[in-house]
Parts: structure tokens; sequence; C-alpha cells
């Protein structure tokens, strides 16, 4: 006797692992005998077998002591959207050691793809994230890395671009001078830097300055 719930995959490890609620898993409040055909079980033999029809209760025994199963279609999807993650996490903190400039995230793709990087699309992106850097080395130069950038921010913009200063990463040291200009050093993963440098010279129209320090 079979009994199925559609459960996000990410959400049943977690619910798995008590760092997740049943009611917030479940794609449908519901208890298949063929999920895929829509087919509902006999409500005696739920009770029979879990004893309650209770729909949380019952998800939570066979969530918490089933298989988790894809269909072809969702693994594909599910394996996309994480490859796409994983490479996003990659892109923002990681740099080229002998450059120390950012790879691109097109460059990282590529990488994985010549590495053949299998993407499991029922573990945690970033379980998976230090695996896939380790697979990239012997393909390109690539290594975690945060950088410190000391900013300097004339006083006609100062007030209005402070605060995306800031949204890069943790403002370690910051200083309104008496010319009413903003100097600071922001500390960020060092794949940010090119972003971060165009977004500085958009706001300022190029008279910001920085230095790299770390």
């Amino acid at each position: 006797m079979t009994f199925e719930v559609l459960v996000e995959p990410d959400g049943a490890h977690a619910f798995k692992k008590d760092e997740a609620a049943i009611e917030d898993i479940l794609a449908v409040a519901d208890v298949f005998s063929n999920a895929s055909r829509g087919e509902r079980p006999v409500e005696k033999n739920v009770l029979e077998i879990f004893g309650t029809t209770d729909v949380l209760q019952v998800a939570s025994k066979i969530v918490k002591d089933g298989e988790i199963h894809l269909t072809t279609e969702q693994r594909k999807n599910i394996q996309e959207q994480k490859r796409k993650k994983i490479i996003a996490i990659i892109a923002r903190n990681a740099i080229n050691p002998q450059t120390k400039t950012p790879h691109p995230p097109e460059r990282i793709g590529r990488a994985m793809e010549e590495a053949g990087i299998h993407i499991d699309p029922l573990k945690q992106v970033d379980k998976q994230v230090n695996v896939v850097l380790k697979a990239l080395r012997p393909i390109i130069p690539i290594r975690f890395e945060e950088t410190s950038i000391a900013v300097r921010i004339p006083s006609n913009y100062a007030s209005k671009v402070y605060g995306a200063v800031s949204g890069f990463g943790k403002l370690d040291k910051q200083q309104w001078q008496n010319d009413g200009s903003w100097i600071g050093v922001v500390t960020m993963p060092a794949g940010l830097q090119n972003d971060f440098y165009e977004t500085m010279n958009h706001l300022t129209k190029g008279e910001v300055e920085t230095k790299i320090i770390k």
C-alpha cells in the first residue's frame, strides 16, 4: 500500500532535520495513493496505518519515514535552478588569485561543464558549493576571498552614495571630512569588485576614488 504527498525537495530535507514545518513544505495539503494520477487512498486504510486521518499528521509521518522521488522533468528543472544558484554564489565570492579579479559567471559555467560536475537535485545548494569549487580548481585558478577597498566620495554625492557603499559589505572604517566628503573602508566578497566599481562610478559620475588595501 502506497501513500504519497507532494513536497518541495529542499523543504522535505529541512523537515527531516526538524528545520521546517510540514505545512510550509506541502505543495498540496492532501495525501495520495498515486499523486501523478491524483488518486487518493481509502480513508479507512489511512486510519489503519497512521492512526489518524489528519492530513498534516499523516504527511509528517510520510515525509519523515519515506523517500523523496522526483520526475525526470522535476529533476532537470531543480538541477538547473541549483546550478545557476551555485554559479552566482561562486561568482560573488571567488576570484582568480593570479589576477585578483573576479571570474564572470559564464566562465564558471563553462568550467563546470568541462569538469563534468554533477548537481545533486536533492542536496542543498550551500552543501554543494565547496564541492564544486574544489572540482573547478584543476580547470581554472579560483578561490574564495574577501577584499577591502578604501573609498572617497566627493561631498556633492556623499549623502546619496553612502548607503550604496554599505550595501556591498561591511564598513570597517568611515569618516565624514570637513569638506563634506566621505571616506571609508568596505570589506566585501572579492567577486563583487567589478560591480562595486561600476556602481560607484555611475553614482558619482566617475568622481569616486577607490583603492584596494587587501
